[in-house]
């Protein structure tokens, strides 16, 4: 049976390469995009199935849901992968609404998804969440981040985007204890040269996506966790 995989933000970056990837192992790619004509040409290049999903919109993930358990009844992997950077402003000179725009993409985005598919994900047998964070996103990390140079590569202290990944891990921990039938985890791609970071990222997509294809196969692994490249990431 092939595994049936949906990822949001999928037409580029490290969703595209992730969903290349899993195509090749043989699963069943649903590549979310929020623009239709950009999703399906994606969609065809990688030989995925195009999922018009705007995640910003309860109505717009509700009817992706639907599409999906119309066609094949369940999800057996999520990989809540769309996101946005948000102002590269100083903290005093944010706003509220700043965050607020932030947060609505990143975290609140992955809340209306993973309730959507929630249903779908308990029809499959080892059902997994794959939530794309940031070692930004760790407590740990924000506080010393000097003493972290072996996990984070490059910090800065945005504040819209650093608190929503550090929202985002714990959704992970959260959904984790209330879903003990699904594997969660948050996985740290590293700095990677995506339009997030205006490609100013020191490794290719193809070395971000790795830890997020390899909590994608591994429904079996410790939940929840926070992982990267080389490893356990500190919460």
């Amino acid at each position: 049976m092939t595994t049936i995989t949906v990822i949001t933000g999928a037409n580029k970056g490290l969703g595209f390469e992730t969903a290349r990837r899993l195509i090749e192992q043989g699963h069943t790619v649903y590549a979310g995009a929020r623009d239709a004509r950009r999703g399906e040409q994606a969609a065809r290049a990688l030989g995925a199935r195009p999922l018009l999903i705007d995640i910003t919109d309860e109505a717009s993930v509700a009817a992706a849901a639907q599409k999906v358990r119309a066609e094949t009844g369940r999800v057996d992997v999520l990989v809540n992968n769309a996101g946005v950077a948000g102002p590269a402003a100083s903290a005093g000179e944010l706003t509220a609404a700043d965050l607020q725009q932030v947060f609505d993409t990143n975290v609140f985005g992955a809340v209306r998804t993973t309730r959507a598919f929630l249903p779908l994900l308990q029809a499959a047998a080892r059902p997994a969440i794959v939530n794309v964070s940031s070692a930004l996103g760790s407590l740990t990390i924000n506080v010393d981040p000097a003493a972290h140079t072996d996990i984070l590569e490059a910090w800065a202290p945005l504040l819209a985007y650093n608190s929503s990944k550090a929202a985002l891990n714990m959704l992970t921990a959260v959904y984790a204890q209330a879903f003990p039938q699904i594997s969660v985890v948050s996985v740290d791609p590293g700095f990677t040269a995506t339009d997030l970071n205006g490609h100013q990222g020191t490794q290719s997509v193809e070395d971000g996506a790795a830890v997020i294809v390899a909590a994608a196969t591994s429904p079996d692994a410790p939940s929840p966790a926070f992982v990267g490249a080389t490893g356990s990431v500190p919460w």
